[in-house]
């Protein structure tokens, strides 16, 4: 850690190992994710976020047990200083696993670029950062972009539209919230984490109860396929590393930041998904849109990193090895 002006200042390659760390789980998980929905056609994306949830419960229930990790007992000040946050990540999670399984993964993460407008806004809304000039333009190209390849979807799915345009709401309030909330003393990124996946495994079950798809997640064939079964399990288990992942990239950077990682990331989900999950309908108009958002993102990512790291005022209180 640098200091400056007695404050603690993360360094560059904190920055850098954090927003890495984000941008090599979160394209694990994507591919993953749409390997388990598309191509074995699993049931129900609700009881995949469900066992993200429970992974994430139980991996930092017994690190605190352990003693590897603090992070404070629930308590109903707890509960006041997390919320609303975990109804706004259940929602991201839910919507989207529900685009992931509706849509290609090249317009997937095309659509996802709408994430960084909303988190922009948010911004400058919820804790009063002001974007500059060429952050707008270089946002604008990737919307541009993003409008061209959407004009000529062949694979046009409508529910797999608003639920990715849910999702990117949801992420961007995910991310400047989290930003907020890792201000709040004790708390830290762990009890974020846990706190988060735990109010809400009892409201995502009885979902999953309600709407009947348990029945048929109980009925589906391919658990008895070992190739099925480690990619669901990797699924959780990358559900919780992506989450762990996210709030240590916005710790070192910002909510902003952290989404255009996630976009940058998503380039090469882009290209790969064209091979991926069997469900892309090529279009040169498409395609281009496509390519003209791609460069949008390199270059903001690019002036990002140009830019002196964030004062950071978040309390450095989780001293653990994890």
């Amino acid at each position: 850690m640098e200091t400056r002006s007695g404050v603690a200042v993360p360094v560059l390659s904190q920055r850098l190992f954090g927003a890495l760390f984000y941008g090599i789980s979160s394209f694990i998980i994507i591919v993953v994710n749409k390997v388990v929905l598309t191509s074995y056609k699993f049931p129900s994306f609700q009881f995949l976020a469900l066992g993200q949830l429970i992974t994430t419960i139980v991996v930092l229930f017994i690190a605190k047990r352990l003693k590897m990790i603090h992070f404070p007992d629930c308590s109903k000040e707890t509960i006041v200083q997390i919320f609303p946050l975990p109804l706004i990540y259940l929602a991201n999670m839910v919507f989207g696993l529900a685009g992931t399984q509706k849509l290609s993964l090249p317009m997937f993460t095309v659509l996802r670029r709408f994430t960084i407008l909303l988190t922009m806004i948010f911004e400058q809304i919820l804790i009063g950062k002001v974007a500059s000039l060429t952050i707008k333009l270089t946002v604008a190209s990737m919307i541009i972009g993003a409008l061209i390849a959407a004009s000529d979807d062949l694979a046009f799915d409508l529910k797999g539209y608003v639920f990715i345009l849910l999702n990117d709401l949801c992420t961007a309030l995910n991310g400047v919230y989290t930003k907020k909330k890792l201000d709040t003393k004790n708390l830290g990124k762990y009890g974020l984490l846990y706190y988060n996946a735990l109010f809400m495994l009892i409201p995502a079950t009885l979902v999953i109860f309600i709407n009947g798809e348990f029945k048929s997640v109980l009925a589906f064939e391919s658990w008895s396929n070992p190739m099925f079964t480690v990619q669901f399990l990797m699924s959780c288990g990358m559900g919780f590393v992506l989450m762990y992942s996210i709030v240590l990239c916005t710790l070192y950077n910002s909510a902003l930041t952290t989404t255009i990682v996630g976009v940058l990331k998503n380039l090469l989900v882009t290209y790969i998904g064209m091979f991926i999950g069997g469900d892309y309908v090529f279009s040169m108009v498409n395609f281009i849109g496509l390519n003209i958002s791609a460069l949008g993102s390199v270059v903001y990512t690019w002036i990002t990193f140009k830019q002196k790291p964030p004062v950071s005022t978040t309390p450095v209180s989780d001293k653990s090895p994890v």
